[in-house]
């Protein structure tokens, strides 16, 4: 069952979320700076039974998916992790819309459509 969020629960989840998404970021940095060196890693460890380097790498994935889901736990929707970008299901005028949130935003000040995604983000307060 989907869990519904206010602007108010939303925000208080985006508190607990935003230091697992700089985190991420962290680790998405470090996996795209270590890529070129790490796919030749990543290929003789499968012959030979592994390197520290193919480790630290493991590792890095293994905590990128433990903080994926602790999002996830906390009802949130990962849309992307290269920009940060969550939604947080929510009902808006009778039907289920997104409230949308970018790392980098200040609060969670979006909304769009199920189908619409991030090209369709409206503000929350036109004004």
């Amino acid at each position: 069952m989907t869990h519904y969020f206010t602007l108010e629960t939303a925000t208080a989840a985006l508190e607990l979320i935003r230091p697992w998404m700089d985190e991420i970021q962290l680790i998405r940095q470090d996996i795209l700076r270590n890529q070129p060196e790490a796919w030749p890693v990543i290929q003789k460890a499968a012959g030979n039974g592994g390197s520290r380097a193919a480790s630290e790498l493991a590792q890095s994935f293994d905590r990128l998916d433990k903080l994926i889901h602790k999002i996830l736990d906390t009802g949130a929707i990962v849309k992307d992790i290269n920009t940060g970008l969550l939604d947080f299901p929510s009902i808006r005028d009778g039907h289920e819309v997104y409230l949308c949130w970018q790392l980098g935003e200040a609060r969670i000040a979006y909304w769009h459509e199920i189908d619409d995604g991030f090209a369709g983000r409206q503000p929350l307060d036109p004004s």
